[in-house]
């Protein structure tokens, strides 16, 4: 199963609802998008064998691409830039645990 998969039901179970996966825009994609009442969360999820492994595949210019493909994504919504975000990554290990590190992008 795709990591982006397990890592949406993950965000389901927590009670977030997912917008969109693989989302691309101008700037770049998003693997997954999700809502968590008023705030609109951004997630890059990475699999490896370990969460380790799979935070140290996370960029910096990656991190940049999802920050503007993000701010593309928030111009369609009534607020605008003024939406409140959250940047996450989602680890998936070999085993297919998922480890949600919020906020772990930061902004």
């Amino acid at each position: 199963m795709a990591a982006e998969s397990c890592v949406g039901r993950e965000y389901e179970r927590r009670g977030l609802q997912v917008l969109e996966t693989r989302w691309r825009g101008q700037g770049g994609e998003i693997d997954l998008i999700a809502r968590d009442r008023d705030e609109i969360v951004f997630v890059e999820v990475k699999k490896s064998k370990d969460f380790a492994g799979a935070a140290a595949k996370i960029s910096t210019q990656q991190i940049e691409r999802i920050f503007m493909a993000a701010s593309e994504f928030v111009e369609r919504l009534p607020m605008g830039q003024l939406t409140p975000m959250r940047f996450d990554a989602a680890l998936v290990d070999g085993m297919g645990r998922v480890d949600i590190r919020e906020g772990a992008l930061g902004a």
